[in-house]
């Protein structure tokens, strides 16, 4: 099988494996219990393991929270700012192509009476599709704005929105800025002082860690957020987020991290160039239509591809190519029959958007394997064209 679906799920690094065995053996104690020392001995593991994965963004040791993954961080940071009781606003303003761990959220807020606004991107004839319209959101972001909610990176067609230039429109409104970031967080350079955000979610399992932990950065200097915990019991995590600590998942995902952003730089330029070869050989297909942005590393995903072959359907030519891993869409909606909401977004019918694949390139994948899949789509095209 050649995997390409690493938007969805990455393989799990082997030093990440490795480093986490430890605590399923020997290190079993939990990090809580600090009253003898083979607790202590796992908490001092788990609090160093935080503190490199809170440098390696800039934040404070204090300033995240570990949680299952980037689904959890996203309902922590929408409900809690929003339920906070010294919360007096009642708007939140997030963009139509949000994943759904950040559209299901925002929904609940809605039918419990919050105003909730979605705007609309960019369409696919423009220059950046997928990118917020930059008028509508200086418009809706005004001082009834609790908090604007804009992912870093999307995880179907990997437009990149700017941030750090919305988080000015947020400083002038008073209010907070969530960014989902779990696409980016491993693949671009991820700073939370430089985009200027408030609150943002990631999960290990994007960037070669284990699945099930993850994390939310929550402001402490200068404008603390103030949260209302959703998850409660114990009081772990300053009471923002109860229960026994995941340690073999911290640990993971920290050497995880690491590793990845050891060889980002160099990483990312390979993957580029993977995606590009891909790219190349599709065009052979003739029906073939890039979805999203340009194919340009300052305003789409790395590793990012995704494609129409309409009239030609994207489900049909997977069934034609068994061994090869892709997606027709988000794989958190892979139960949904409805088309890609982000793709219909940019413009695209819904047979067209039934009609897509994407691609994610990873860090383990080799330029015979793209080959190899090429070869497989262009066949499975042709087989399916002749139908």
């Amino acid at each position: 099988m050649i995997y390409l679906d690493n938007q969805a799920t990455t393989p799990l690094d082997p030093c990440a494996l490795e480093a986490m065995m430890p605590l399923w053996g020997a290190h079993y104690a939990n990090a809580g219990s600090v009253t003898h020392q083979a607790g202590r001995d796992v908490a001092q593991m788990v609090d160093s393991a935080i503190a490199e994965i809170a440098r390696s963004m800039g934040a404070a040791e204090d300033e995240l929270v570990i949680t299952s993954g980037a689904t959890e961080s996203n309902n922590l940071a929408l409900m809690g700012v929003m339920h906070h009781p010294r919360q007096r606003r009642r708007k939140v303003v997030s963009l139509v192509t949000e994943h759904k761990a950040v559209l299901g959220p925002l929904e609940r807020l809605r039918q419990q009476g919050f105003d909730v606004q979605l705007l609309p991107v960019q369409k696919q004839d423009s220059q950046l599709p997928g990118v917020v319209n930059w008028e509508r959101l200086a418009q809706m972001v005004d001082d009834q704005t609790a908090l604007v909610s804009i992912m870093l990176a999307n995880n179907e067609i990997g437009s990149l929105q700017p941030v750090a230039q919305i988080a000015a429109i947020c400083r002038q409104a008073g209010c907070y800025l969530h960014t989902d970031a779990s696409q980016a967080l491993g693949r671009l350079p991820v700073d939370v002082d430089e985009l200027d955000v408030d609150l943002l979610s990631f999960s290990a399992h994007k960037f070669y860690g284990p699945k099930g932990v993850g994390g939310l950065y929550v402001r402490r200097r200068e404008r603390a957020v103030r949260l209302q915990g959703q998850i409660v019991g114990g009081g772990q995590q300053h009471n923002l987020r109860s229960g026994t600590l995941n340690t073999a998942g911290i640990i993971g995902m920290q050497v995880a991290l690491s590793n990845t952003l050891a060889t980002m730089d160099q990483d990312q330029i390979r993957i580029g160039d993977l995606r590009e070869q891909l790219y190349r050989r599709l065009r052979e297909i003739p029906e073939l239509v890039l979805n999203g942005p340009p194919l340009r590393p300052e305003v789409r995903l790395g590793g990012n591809l995704n494609c129409s072959f309409y009239p030609l359907e994207g489900q049909s030519l997977m069934l034609l190519m068994p061994d090869l891993a892709v997606s027709s869409g988000s794989a958190c909606t892979s139960a949904d029959p409805e088309p890609s909401h982000v793709l219909q977004a940019i413009g695209l019918t819904e047979d067209q958007a039934r009609s897509s694949l994407r691609f994610g390139i990873g860090r383990f994948n080799t330029t015979q394997e793209i080959d190899q899949a090429a070869d497989w789509l262009i066949n499975a095209a042709n087989k399916l064209r002749s139908f």
